[in-house]
């Protein structure tokens, strides 16, 4: 078949403490682990002189973009739908003339020998032939040039265990509830169809379906493969890893393979503390024993029996969904952090540029540029060789610089004089293949302990970079910074123009344009396009729009683009907002409706909306842990949402459509 390429005390407000203690680890309540002393933007306003003249006048082009797609007092195409009224209902819900479908739920079947599912007598062995838990990033590949079948890329971010089992004891886990847990992390590829009449998609059984699990085995390739830090008794060359963990956001290559980031690993591992390491902590790894207690029945997760361990995993993965036979990959020349996402531009000379970001507080933007080039076409050649375009270039760390004086970031969220927040910024090389650009670190060591490299290197702290996507058409970079209450606490890192609120509940949207539009270039421009929050309050900003017109939005999260340009963002708020779930919005980047957010879905009530797909004929998103509140659990559930009545909640894609006199029409007109 042809490949076409395509609320507790100190707890974070807001988010159900369940979530953070089994996403992340209680991330927010340990110290953050970037203790460096990297300098304030107000310290680095002396380097504008050094930046060019072409990276200043690209400031304006990072604030308006030129080619408008609408006109005055016209809606823009592509968003030609009357926005979703916030609400905490139990429910997917979706504007009028749109319908909605489940696509597939965890437990559903992805081959035919896999048994239905059962809540009450899971197994390790029958998860491993079911979707996975708590789907993250999705991507819908098209098998064909109408979109009629497809190959759906999930990944399984994490697993909720009291939402999963009945009476569970999360201090006397059972093996088989740990197996049952190992099996429903990685990722699902899965064959959908859909009717031409219909946005409806349907699973089948085909040889493309496939589980990735803890236990499906990945080649290790790059600068760092074989590394000294990766080796352990199993596998003494440091080449091959068992499994993939934690995986967030991700991306589509140009030629159709699909990323992933392994994000929050460090919360898999017991005992750090016997260690006391700081390439340890600087990851949040610390502690005794882990949550989960999976080092009870597998000793590569407990670091006084395999320490290198930890380190195999926090990498960029590649998985080839059209060949079922191939080994993932884990990607060394990308750098080893918490990786939101990997996603990929092609440069005018076919060099691949992949963006990523860290999501913890306080943690860098990165991006790496290939050494090799794009082969063109499908052929399993070209295939080969593109597959190997991330496993050597050089990898950079961002660096940005604000343009108003200091005294006017006064960590209120109040627009400086010139009425934006914006600035300047490079790119600071880390390593290139065997070479480290870092004082005092190998190459070697830049890849597997990146934070601490790109410390010493000087990176802007930011606040929880997640996913980084690309316009199709102008190539501006945009990022979603999720949150930081901790900005400007006691002992932490003040307001910044890129992050110019403390106690950051809600994040903000910045816009990134590199000089001269090129993605190799070391210079940039960069202003953010949303502060985001209850558009009633003071500290928050839609591009200049009128706010009393836009949508709510709190923690953007992932991150998308429609064929018009339009920039849809999916949030992880979890209550942020009084009254709000969370929910798919867009708004056009360009024109005079620039900055007009509207929301497009909302999720049931304790859930997080992730890796949405906007198609031409249907969107796709990932409903991520619905029910998932405080107080809540397997024996209390909050919701029953999808199948209804006393049923458990369980995480699903969600397929949306357009239908008018019984017709589908085009997404968003």
């Amino acid at each position: 078949m042809a490949v076409h390429l395509p609320l507790l005390a100190n707890h974070s407000p807001g988010r159900a403490a369940v979530t953070c203690r089994y996403r992340c680890g209680d991330a927010c309540f340990h110290a953050v682990p970037n203790t460096s002393a990297n300098p304030y933007f107000g310290d680095l306003l002396s380097r504008r002189a050094a930046l060019t003249a072409g990276v200043v006048a690209a400031i304006g082009a990072a604030v308006s973009l030129p080619g408008s797609t609408a006109r005055a007092g016209t809606v823009p195409r592509g968003l030609d739908f009357t926005p979703v009224r916030p609400n905490t209902l139990d429910q997917v819900t979706v504007p009028d003339g749109y319908r909605q479908a489940v696509v597939i739920r965890w437990g559903d079947p992805l081959f035919p020998d896999a048994p239905a599912f059962d809540f009450d007598h899971q197994s390790a062995a029958a998860q491993a032939r079911q979707f996975g838990y708590n789907c993250d990033f999705a991507a819908l590949l098209p098998l064909d040039p109408l979109g009629l079948a497809n190959l759906l890329v999930t990944n399984h971010e994490y697993t909720t265990e009291e939402f999963m089992f009945r009476g569970y004891d999360a201090e006397n886990p059972t093996e088989e509830q740990v197996r049952v847990s190992w099996a429903a992390h990685g990722m699902s590829v899965l064959l959908v169809t859909r009717t031409p009449s219909s946005g409806r998609l349907t699973p089948r059984f085909s040889r493309h379906n496939r589980r990735i699990t803890l236990h499906t085995p990945f080649e290790v390739r790059g600068p760092a493969a074989g590394s000294k830090y990766l080796k352990t008794s199993a596998d003494p060359t440091g080449t091959r890893v068992l499994g993939t963990v934690n995986n967030c956001a991700g991306g589509v290559t140009p030629w159709g393979t699909v990323l992933s980031g392994e994000e929050n690993f460090n919360q898999y591992f017991a005992n750090a503390d016997a260690l006391a390491d700081p390439r340890l902590s600087r990851y949040g790894v610390t502690g005794t024993a882990s949550e989960r207690k999976w080092e009870r029945f597998d000793e590569r997760f407990d670091l006084t029996k395999e320490p290198n361990e930890v380190n195999r995993f926090g990498w960029v993965v590649e998985l080839d969904p059209h060949d079922p036979t191939s080994t993932p990959v884990k990607h060394t020349a990308l750098g080893r952090f918490k990786h939101e996402c990997a996603n990929v531009r092609v440069a005018d000379d076919g060099r691949v540029v992949a963006y990523s970001g860290d999501d913890e507080r306080f943690e860098y933007i990165y991006k790496f540029i290939s050494k090799g080039k794009v082969r063109k076409g499908d052929s399993k050649a070209a295939r080969r060789h593109n597959m190997t375009l991330l496993d050597d270039g050089t990898l950079y760390v961002a660096k940005f610089t604000g343009d108003s004086p200091p005294e006017e970031i006064d960590g209120t969220g109040k627009l400086p004089a010139d009425g934006r927040f914006g600035g300047s910024g490079e790119w600071i090389p880390l390593a290139s293949g065997t070479k480290s650009f870092v004082p005092g670190f190998t190459a070697e060591e830049v890849y597997v302990f990146t934070r601490l490299a790109a410390d010493a290197a000087g990176a802007t702290k930011m606040d929880r970079p997640e996913d980084i996507q690309t316009h199709p058409r102008t190539g501006v970079v945009y990022c979603a910074l999720s949150n930081n209450v901790d900005r400007g606490l006691a002992g932490k890192e003040g307001p910044t123009e890129a992050n110019p609120r403390v106690d950051n509940r809600h994040g903000q949207v910045l816009e990134l344009t590199e000089r001269g539009g090129d993605p190799r270039a070391l210079t940039f421009a960069w202003g953010l396009l949303l502060v985001c929050g209850d558009p009633e309050s003071p500290d928050t900003y839609f591009a200049g729009f009128d706010k009393s017109r836009v949508s709510p939005i709190s923690s953007p999260d992932n991150l998308a683009f429609d064929r018009h340009g339009n920039l849809w963002i999916s949030t992880d708020s979890e209550g942020k907002l009084a009254g709000y779930n969370d929910g798919l919005l867009a708004l056009p980047v360009e024109g005079p409706e620039r900055g007009h957010l509207k929301a497009f879905l909302t999720v049931p009530r304790g859930a997080e909306t992730c890796g949405p797909v906007i198609g031409e004929k249907v969107v796709t998103v990932c409903v991520q842990h619905p029910g998932e509140v405080d107080g809540a659990s397997a024996d209390n559930p909050a919701s029953h949402w999808p199948d209804g009545g006393d049923s458990q909640p369980r995480p699903a894609v969600v397929a949306v459509w357009r239908e008018e006199g019984g017709k589908l029409r085009d997404i968003g007109g």
